[in-house]
């Protein structure tokens, strides 16, 4: 398998994530096994098996009938690599940048909320993990942990804040002012969720953590959060429910926001944090993609929440080839939604994103075995790409384009499924 004396091991500015192939091969040797098979397939059924049925159908339940689900996994089907052979990946390195940071791959944790009703530490343990890989982390709004916790758990790592933007300005900015005063280099505004889509097994088991006091602890330490509880008379810690239906409610509000609305959060973010970069997340049409170059965003995530919002939406890994041939050249992309291993990572590199987020998969991690198990998700996944690098015959993230692949008509080759993969 991997050699471990490969020159590439010293020439290559991150370690060699192919080697994590040969531990998990040699631990026979050591009277043991890895901690758990990460087949997206079989690391999902472990996870329900593992999960509460409230925290199983939070993780898995996706928009009405899932169709935007299936898309998202269909459009990965019809894109096929292209290997070369014979090329010196002896020289490869999986490393990149993001926004000034050098990072050890374009793969990032995506931003999810409510971590605790995975594991009992919520978001600090995979921040911690986040920062030992040197991926960068992002944080959701409805965490379940302070901002100034988990920026301490992150350490140096790099990472940004995901913003749900309250209809209270004041709100808004301590939360803003919060994420940059712990370290948070970047703000993305999630623009598809200003409340959640409709879904089923959600809705039939009242399955909402916040309106049954869990999961609120980011909004429930905020200072302008803490008056407005006050000003309305609740108690945070006698009356948690009430707590943390008033903090969820103020944060998917129902309320819809518009591209001013927008301008000013730049601005002001621009203003608290010095000029760092802020991003949209949500994206799927070139349209909205032209207007934010117009605004002049720095980032976006194209996105379809990963089938969570809008059932029967376009999959995102068709959306961002579409952006990216309308914008690639104009603003930096990035991508999640339906992100299953190191080839998919490859897929949406080659299809125009810089940059791509998993959330899924280590959310799965995380309920199965805590920091541990978040640890193994992303080492296998990083294993997985830089193993693909090498035998696909690719040195670099930059080599990584369009040419890399044959695609098939874009047409659905899959009939419905009730799987979550």
């Amino acid at each position: 398998m991997s050699d471990p004396r490969n020159p590439n091991i010293e020439n290559r500015t991150t370690p060699q994530y192919a080697l994590y192939q040969r531990d998990n091969l040699l631990k026979v040797q050591e009277g043991n096994v890895p901690p758990f098979n990460t087949d997206p397939a079989k690391l999902e059924e472990l996870a329900k098996e593992k999960l509460t049925q409230a925290g199983w159908y939070y993780a898995s339940s996706n928009a009405g009938m899932s169709y935007t689900h299936l898309a998202n996994r269909q459009a990965f089907y019809r894109h096929r690599i292209i290997p070369r052979m014979l090329v010196d990946t002896n020289t490869r390195d999986t490393a990149t940048t993001i926004f000034g940071h050098k990072v050890a791959a374009p793969i990032g944790f995506a931003p999810i909320g409510i971590n605790v009703i995975y594991n009992p530490l919520g978001e600090l343990p995979v921040a911690k993990v986040a920062s030992e890989l040197n991926l960068p982390y992002c944080l959701s709004t409805a965490g379940s942990n302070s901002i100034e916790s988990v920026g301490a758990a992150n350490g140096n790592g790099p990472r940004f804040y995901q913003l749900y933007m309250p209809h209270d300005d004041e709100l808004t900015l301590s939360l803003l002012k919060r994420a940059f005063d712990s370290g948070f280099t970047a703000c993305i505004l999630t623009v598809d969720t200003w409340q959640l889509g409709w879904r089923h097994d959600d809705v039939a088991t009242s399955n909402y953590a916040f309106y049954r006091g869990v999961g609120a602890d980011l909004g429930l330490t905020d200072p302008v959060f803490q008056r407005r509880l006050k000003e309305a008379g609740i108690d945070a810690e006698e009356q948690r429910e009430a707590a943390g239906q008033m903090w969820i409610d103020a944060v998917w509000h129902g309320r819809a926001w518009t591209w001013n609305k927008v301008e000013w959060a730049i601005k002001e973010w621009k203003k608290i944090s010095g000029g760092k970069p802020f991003c949209l997340k949500g994206i799927q049409s070139v349209a909205d993609a032209k207007k934010c170059v117009e605004l002049g965003v720095d980032g976006i995530v194209v996105s379809n929440h990963a089938g969570r919002q809008v059932d029967g939406a376009v999959a995102s890994l068709d959306a961002l080839e579409k952006i990216a041939q309308a914008v690639g050249d104009k603003i930096y992309i990035m991508y999640d939604s339906g992100v299953r291993g190191g080839a998919d990572v490859f897929k949406a590199l080659a299809l125009g994103a810089k940059f791509v987020f998993v959330g899924r998969l280590w959310v799965y991690g995380l309920s199965i075995m805590g920091e541990h198990g978040v640890r193994h998700v992303m080492k296998s996944l990083l294993a997985d790409f830089d193993i693909l690098m090498n035998v696909a015959g690719f040195q670099s993230v930059d080599q990584i384009t369009s040419d890399a692949l044959e695609s098939l008509p874009n047409s659905s080759t899959l009939v419905p499924t009730t799987s979550r993969l």
